[in-house]
């Protein structure tokens, strides 16, 4: 059962050095080097061009229409942290702006990842300060019912725990376990480091069906030359 109305105020992060290691990679290369695994729906979508955030994750329940909580995390972030914000039910309202946006950076905050709307998109954009959300909209927001903060939270289809690192760029948002972060960092390397030997070959004029050995699979297929 979901609990609400409560603040968990301690929370395990990853070692710092480690996020910084992810951070050079982005999120399809993580999405590839983890198994296939930790997307988000890809209706997540950054507020504006070249919005791009890797952090652990302060999580926050938010209720429909509702964005209290969204202050109340505020309190709970400390340097390098990403808000990832799930709601008890869909909701496309603005929960958040640049007023949010102020405040969470002031406390530590290097992003916003909401499964629901945001606005003042280009005050955002002239703060460099990253969103990614299902949606963007003007409609307001109250301030009258309870949800909680740091407790595991799904997220546009994705499972996120309190200190899991959440990478998003302008090609989807992936969260890795607080637990893999070094190890999916190592293995986001040496993937990175197989495509530049790909992309020299490819560069150089030889085809992905020898490159990647797929004739003989092909041909076991049936496909004939004619």
């Amino acid at each position: 059962m979901t609990e609400l109305g409560v603040v968990y105020t301690s929370i395990q992060r990853p070692d710092a050095d480690d996020v910084a290691a992810l951070s050079r990679y982005g999120s399809a290369t993580i999405h590839e080097a983890m198994g296939r695994i930790g997307l988000m729906q890809p209706y997540m979508r950054p507020a504006y061009d070249g919005a791009k955030l890797c952090g652990p994750a302060v999580t926050v329940l938010l209720q429909p229409g509702d964005n209290w909580m969204m202050h109340v995390v505020a309190e709970q972030l400390t340097h390098g942290d990403v808000v990832v914000a799930a709601c008890t039910t869909e909701s496309d309202a603005g929960f958040f702006g640049d007023l949010l946006a102020t405040s969470f950076r002031a406390r530590g905050g290097v992003g916003l990842v909401i499964d629901g709307g945001v606005r003042d998109t280009q005050e955002l954009a002239a703060m460099d300060f990253p969103v990614f959300a299902k949606a963007v909209h003007a409609r307001g927001t109250v301030k009258e019912t309870l949800g909680s903060v740091n407790i595991p939270v799904t997220c546009a289809g994705a499972v996120v725990n309190p200190g899991d690192v959440v990478v998003a760029d302008a090609d989807g948002v992936v969260v890795v376990p607080r637990q893999k972060v070094a190890e999916v960092a190592e293995a986001s390397k040496a993937r990175e480091a197989k495509e530049a030997g790909v992309r020299e070959r490819l560069a150089a004029g030889e085809l992905g069906l020898d490159v990647y050995g797929m004739r003989d699979k092909l041909a076991a297929k049936g496909l004939q030359y004619r």
